[in-house]
């Protein structure tokens, strides 16, 4: 029999993997129904879906391994991140997916992170000079887009590779219109030694600035809540020396 692996967990939902099948288990039927609709829709490999039974869905793996871990070096070559550039590319250039955004308006995200700032410095979690410096850097993320076809949670886990090609990219609950940039930023955290080559891959209409500003400010809004679900963000190479090396 094959080993159950817990891929992820916490609250809001939980990931397995057992053998060459991942279960994904999630209450909210309505992410389940984007990830599934999103996979359909997008121009770039993803897993296949074997099977659903609510609150189950379960997915074929995906040859290759991930690109890389937060808070690791990543041992994929400078060939395999510009060809996840491309592949992005490729996403946001797709038609827009019928259903809304499923993010925060500007308002509502400066307010969370001010809130947020607020929380950090009060709680004793984060110096104050350091939440704002990176409030200030995180500033240029809060402007107007032009909404993209965006995965919406493109961590460095989420997308596999063999050799140098993309095999898949996994995760979708959170797709929809967004920022093009912040998915830039979502898959370089902690790796900012690769953006040069996921820029090359992408093409142009790269905003660096608007990059770093979401490397804060994604940071910022993850700290208290990592701490909380069970991950640490002050591991070496994680959410906290990212805002550190703002300074």
């Amino acid at each position: 029999m094959d080993e159950v692996q817990v891929v992820v967990a916490h609250s809001e939902r939980a990931t397995l993997r057992v053998g060459d099948v991942f279960l994904k288990v999630d209450a909210d039927q309505a992410r389940l129904d984007v990830e599934v609709e999103a996979m359909t829709l997008a121009p770039v490999p993803s897993p296949e879906v074997l099977w659903r039974k609510p609150p189950v869905l379960a997915l074929a793996a995906l040859p290759g391994t991930a690109l890389g871990l937060l808070g690791e070096p990543s041992t994929a070559s400078p060939a395999a991140w510009a060809a996840a550039g491309a592949a992005i590319r490729k996403l946001h250039d797709a038609p827009l997916p019928p259903w809304p955004s499923r993010g925060r308006s500007l308002d509502e995200l400066a307010a969370d992170l001010d809130g947020e700032c607020e929380r950090l410095v009060t709680s004793g979690v984060l110096p104050g000079d350091l939440v704002s410096r990176n409030r200030q850097v995180a500033e240029a993320a809060l402007r107007p887009w032009t909404p993209a076809f965006t995965h919406g949670d493109l961590q460095i886990t989420h997308v596999f590779v063999e050799g140098d090609e993309i095999t898949g990219i996994i995760d979708w609950s959170e797709a929809g219109p967004g920022d093009p940039l912040y998915d830039l930023a979502t898959l370089t955290l902690g790796h900012e030694e690769h953006l040069g080559d996921v820029v090359a891959g992408y093409g142009t209409d790269v905003d660096l600035d608007v990059i770093r500003a979401w490397w804060s400010l994604r940071s910022l809004l993850a700290v208290r809540w990592l701490a909380g679900h069970g991950f640490d963000p002050f591991m070496a190479g994680c959410e906290v020396d990212v805002l550190r090396s703002r300074m």
